[in-house]
Parts: C-alpha cells; sequence; structure tokens
C-alpha cells in the first residue's frame, strides 16, 4: 500500500514538473481543452430529458422522471425497424464504396513522380470537400433534373430514356453514395498520403534490386505500411455505423423517395424540431449512440485479437 501510494506521489511529481518545463505546449492545448468541455461535455447535463417528461415551463430538474418509457417508445414503434434498416443500409453502402477509394486514390497519388502533378491533382480533389451540404445537395438536384440535368442529357443523347432520379426509390442511395465519395475521397485520403510518407525507400530499392514490379511493391511494401492506419479510420467508421449525417440527406428527401431515406437522424430531428417531443428525440440519440459504442467496442475487441492494431 505504501509502495503504491509512493509510486503515485513520484509520478504526480513527474507530472507537475514536465507540464512546468512545457507549459507553452500545453497553453496552446488549452482553448482546446475549454473548446470541447463547453460544447462537448457541458451539454451531457441535457441528457436527461430523454428519462423525463420534458415540459419546457417547469425546466430540466423539475420535470417528471419517467424512466425507459420513451426508449420503450421507440423500439415498439412501428417504425423502428424500418429507420434502423435504412440507416444501417446506407453505411454499409457507403462503407463499401467510399472506404476503399481513398485507399486507392492514396495509393495513385503516391506512386506519381512529378511533384507538381501529384499537387495539382491532390488539390483539384480535395476542393469539394469544402462546398457547403446545401450547395451539394442543389448540385445534385441540378445535375439529376429530368428534363434539364447533364445526366439525363448523356443519357438521351445515347438513345437512353430520361430518368427521374430523386423521385425514384432505388436512385436514392446510390446518388447519395456516390455524391458522398466524390466530395470526400481527396480528403480522406490524406491520412493515408502522411501514412505512405513514412515507408523506407531502401525498402523499395531492395525490392527494385530483387525483380519486384511496381504493383508487387504496392502489395508488399506500401499496403502494409498503411495497414494500422486503414483499421484505426476502419474502427472509427464502425463507431458510426448507425449515423448517418443529417443535413444532406435530410434536404435530398421527397415524399416520392422517403421510404428509403427516412433514417434515424432525419425521424429524430422531426420528432424532436417539428413534433416538439424533445424528450422522444432525446431519447432515440441516446439510444442510438449506446448502440454505436456496443459497435465500436465489439469491434475493436475483433480487431485486438485478430492482430496487434486497435483503439485501445
Amino acid at each position: 500500500m505504501r509502495l503504491n501510494l509512493h509510486t503515485r506521489k513520484l509520478q504526480t511529481q513527474s507530472l507537475k514538473r514536465e507540464m512546468v518545463k512545457n507549459y507553452q505546449l500545453y497553453l496552446m492545448v488549452l482553448p482546446s481543452i475549454v473548446m470541447i468541455a463547453i460544447f462537448q461535455y457541458v451539454p451531457m447535463y441535457g441528457v436527461q430529458i430523454a428519462f423525463k417528461d420534458f415540459n419546457a415551463r417547469l425546466g430540466i430538474w423539475s420535470s417528471p422522471w419517467i424512466g425507459l418509457t420513451h426508449i420503450e417508445k421507440f423500439i415498439q414503434s412501428p417504425y423502428f425497424f424500418k429507420l434502423l434498416w435504412n440507416t444501417f443500409i446506407i453505411n454499409v453502402y457507403s462503407l463499401a464504396i467510399g472506404f476503399p477509394i481513398p485507399i486507392l486514390v492514396a495509393v495513385i497519388l503516391n506512386e506519381l513522380e512529378r511533384e507538381v502533378y501529384k499537387k495539382f491533382v491532390q488539390t483539384v480533389i480535395c476542393i469539394p470537400h469544402f462546398i457547403s451540404t446545401v450547395v451539394m445537395v442543389g448540385m445534385i438536384f441540378l445535375f439529376t433534373n429530368e428534363s434539364k440535368g447533364i445526366i439525363n442529357h448523356f443519357i438521351a443523347f445515347l438513345g437512353g430514356e430520361r430518368i427521374a432520379f430523386m423521385a425514384k426509390q432505388q436512385w436514392f442511395r446510390t446518388i447519395y453514395v456516390l455524391s458522398g465519395v466524390w466530395q470526400n475521397m481527396g480528403w480522406n485520403s490524406i491520412i493515408y498520403i502522411a501514412a505512405l510518407s513514412g515507408v523506407d525507400v531502401q525498402m523499395h530499392e531492395a525490392a527494385i534490386i530483387d525483380g519486384a514490379g511496381r504493383l508487387k511493391r504496392i502489395w508488399h511494401i506500401n499496403l502494409p505500411t498503411i495497414k494500422p492506419t486503414f483499421v484505426i479510420m476502419l474502427l472509427m467508421s464502425m463507431g458510426k455505423m448507425l449515423s448517418v449525417g443529417f443535413e444532406k440527406i435530410y434536404l435530398m428527401q421527397l415524399p416520392l423517395n422517403l421510404e428509403v431515406s427516412e433514417v434515424i437522424s432525419t425521424y429524430t430531428y422531426k420528432i424532436a424540431f417539428e413534433g416538439g417531443s424533445f424528450s422522444y428525440g432525446a431519447a432515440i440519440g441516446l439510444f442510438l449512440n449506446v448502440l454505436n459504442l456496443i459497435l465500436l467496442v465489439s469491434f475493436n475487441r475483433i480487431a485486438r485479437k485478430m492482430g496487434d492494431v486497435s483503439l485501445w
């Protein structure tokens, strides 16, 4: 017991000396810590309305406590499985198409020998990331317009029949996913490009001497190097498997595609802000976050058992 107390005392003293020695670095980090605390942790105080019949007149503390009633109501709702399926299938589709493409882009850019071309291509493919969601959805509606859209003009030029893409349920998920891939593939590839910059040049030189071609060097040197980054990014994506970005999918919704476009996040928004059921909406959001946490912990445990890379 005394040994443990002594060890803790030494660790505390060491930490204090480290903080005094590098106080400039800690001062630089302080604003970020304060911002996270204010905008991420302080609002957690309001999570309790998920377990209450919230009344704005009574306030959070005085509103009556009803326990898990809202969560039970959501699970027993006739919309539950449809919302869960729509959310899950869009995320799986996005993961299957959107996750490998940034890796492919990073590998291709890494193989470009002319630095000027590499920087130009990287800049061009990163620009769509900075387009606002509202503008992006406006572009989607403009490009897929049945009478004036450039895609339908091209289809008509080839002799095909024009398609009302946004009004047809079977096209909604494809448009949502592919537009997201186009917008984010350049930005998402940056982290893989950074990982590839750490590849030992001598390994490539040795492989060239042994007669290995470019594809073999990519497969046996580059990809194993970025494997830890790949696993970490995949785990983080798994932690959002039941969450879909709210703004874009909400703006893309039409009455004709609502059957496949209604997901948990848009349903929560409508329940809370259009229907005024703030407690019910908070309960759905909390329930969703708990499911995402369970998925994250489960996949992290699988990754740790299968290899040496995991989040913790």
